[in-house]
């Protein structure tokens, strides 16, 4: 029971919020030949997948650790730079800053 005055979070309502705050716990994105690709929402990354991409000290090797070995070729394949990952992440990040201020505190 709560007490008056104060707030009390529920984690799973919180987690609820985010996701839905954020657009999912994935984050989708389309190649120039059309093939939809994924990565793990920041706020929802692993541990291992968030090291890897801090760690990751050109773009190329921010890409191979965004994506994965698989998907990294399929963008590739598709024609796609680099950089082009790190502009997407940006703006990933910009937005879950911007969806985040707006998310209720409370349900």
């Amino acid at each position: 029971m709560s007490k008056p005055n104060k707030k009390r979070y529920v984690l799973s309502q919180v987690k609820q919020q985010f996701t839905d705050a954020v657009g999912g716990e994935d984050v989708e994105f389309e190649l120039a030949d059309g093939q939809v690709l994924t990565f793990p929402h920041p706020l929802f990354a692993d541990d291992d997948w968030s090291e890897a991409v801090d760690g990751a000290e050109t773009n190329k090797a921010k890409a191979r650790a965004i994506l994965g070995e698989e998907q990294y070729a399929k963008f590739q394949d598709a024609g796609h730079a680099d950089a082009e990952i790190a502009l997407l992440f940006l703006a990933v990040q910009q937005d879950m800053q911007d969806q985040v201020k707006k998310r209720p505190t409370r349900s």
